[in-house]
């Protein structure tokens, strides 16, 4: 784990010992800091002293606590601070409120030479993510991806000199983090998302503009071109920083390539690709090397993944669309052969009313599936472009597009919503969706399966 001189003898208060909490609380006291920390969960707290040494810890809620004389609170990312009161007790005894992002930026002067990315957007980050990581894996360049994948940024030991960390950052996360200059950023697009936390879209969207404002002009950033928004931080980064230094990608000049990507169908991963791509690039990695590492790049689970094929029929888990925007791309991404080839499973705990952003590929839907809380609505949406099946739950969903879909089609689970009305989070979603799929092959017409996860 990353421990740091820089926090020797200074006070923080933790909130919140799930991973990114405990990680922090761990790293702060083993550099030597005070170390107040708290969750509500019996479990958690003893965690903690499975950790580390609790004697080193003041075990006290920070909300009600005296926080005068703290140098910071640090909270997970999940903590709506527009509506805990943990924000207004931090206000008041003038203290910071930051995240374990804010922590790894503080400790940088003391880890061994290292450059670090980072990475933003409402949808691809992960996927993006991944795949820089997957590039310099490739090219030779140790390095590690943190921040909203993978584990914690300060739960393992620090890179070798001339590694790259490679994080995704929501807009949480950049909302916890004061200082944090990447060497490279990247913003892949910016759809509406988490409006509960913001004040509107424009808020939302300055969160996201917010990385690239902690970066040195001297250093160079990364832009999509498929939103105003998007493009809008771009120009005023642009403006600031020395020609070269700001690329805006849209993947065309890539086209002729993505057939070599088995994982990377689509329009929505051709971007990926031409920002992760332009990313790799500003860290000095040549086309040749990068050319061959995007054709070996495996995907990751719960997006666009590919869990099995039977029949002629492929089946794909995109459980991580949590939202329209994030699903357009994936319903994008199979036109007509010559007939619509898609049987689209969708619905959950809706994040709007609309699916305004999957309209435009609706003629690509042999027929629609609904579940879970949205599905009326969403019916109701669908009735009028496509065949549509109320099927309320995942099971009968499956069953019914297994049994209408031909050699050629797709089922896809690509929920446009988030999971919480049936499935604990997105990850629980698509694994039911691979085990049922697995199971009724398995008791199916005796048709054997190729597991392609």
């Amino acid at each position: 784990m990353i421990v740091s001189p820089v926090f020797a003898g200074k006070r923080y208060a933790v909130l919140g010992l799930a991973r990114s909490g405990l990680t922090a609380a761990t790293t702060l006291v083993e550099s030597g800091a005070h170390v107040m920390a708290w969750d509500s969960r019996d479990e958690a707290r003893q965690q903690l002293c499975e950790w580390t040494d609790c004697g080193k810890v003041e075990l006290t809620d920070p909300v009600a606590a005296d926080l005068t004389g703290y140098d910071g609170v640090v909270v997970s990312p999940g903590v709506p601070l527009n509506r805990h009161p943990i924000a207004e007790s931090a206000a008041r005894a003038g203290v910071p409120v930051i995240g374990d992002i804010e922590l790894f930026a503080l400790a940088r002067g003391n880890l061994p030479a290292h450059r670090v990315v980072g990475i933003t957007g409402t949808n691809g980050k992960s996927t993006t993510t991944s795949l820089v990581q997957h590039l310099l894996e490739c090219a030779g360049v140790t390095s590690r991806v943190g921040g909203n994948i993978g584990v914690p940024v300060l739960g393992a030991e620090p890179l070798p000199a001339g590694g790259v960390y490679v994080l995704e950052l929501s807009s949480y996360q950049i909302d916890l983090t004061y200082s944090l200059d990447c060497d490279v950023t990247a913003l892949l697009n910016i759809t509406p998302d988490h409006l509960d936390r913001y004040d509107g879209f424009e808020a939302y969207a300055a969160s996201k503009a917010r990385l690239f404002a902690m970066q040195d002009a001297g250093r160079s950033a990364v832009f999509g071109t498929g939103d105003r928004e998007t493009r809008a931080i771009a120009h005023i980064e642009a403006a600031r920083r020395a020609p070269g230094l700001v690329r805006m990608v849209d993947g065309t000049d890539l086209l002729p390539l993505q057939k070599e990507w088995p994982s990377l169908q689509g329009p929505h991963n051709l971007q990926n690709a031409a920002v992760a791509v332009a990313i790799v690039e500003a860290l000095g990695i040549k086309k040749p090397q990068w050319r061959k590492a995007l054709r070996t790049f495996s995907g990751l689970p719960h997006r666009m993944e590919r869990v099995a094929e039977a029949g002629g029929v492929t089946y794909i888990n995109d459980s991580k669309a949590t939202n329209p925007a994030s699903t357009a791309p994936a319903i994008a991404a199979f036109p007509p052969a010559p007939n619509p080839r898609i049987h689209w499973i969708l619905g959950g705990l809706p994040k709007g009313d609309n699916l305004d952003e999957c309209a435009p590929f609706f003629g690509n839907i042999a027929a629609a599936y609904t579940i879970g809380d949205a599905g009326p609505r969403f019916a109701e949406i669908l009735a009028p472009h496509i065949p549509v099946h109320n099927s309320e739950m995942m099971a009968e969903a499956i069953r019914e597009a297994m049994a209408a879909a031909k050699p050629g089609d797709i089922v896809m689970l690509s929920p446009a919503c988030a999971s919480f009305d049936q499935f604990r989070d997105y990850e629980a979603r698509g694994q039911a969706f691979r085990q049922i799929v697995e199971a009724l092959l398995e008791i199916g017409d005796g048709v054997p399966r190729e597991g392609l996860a």
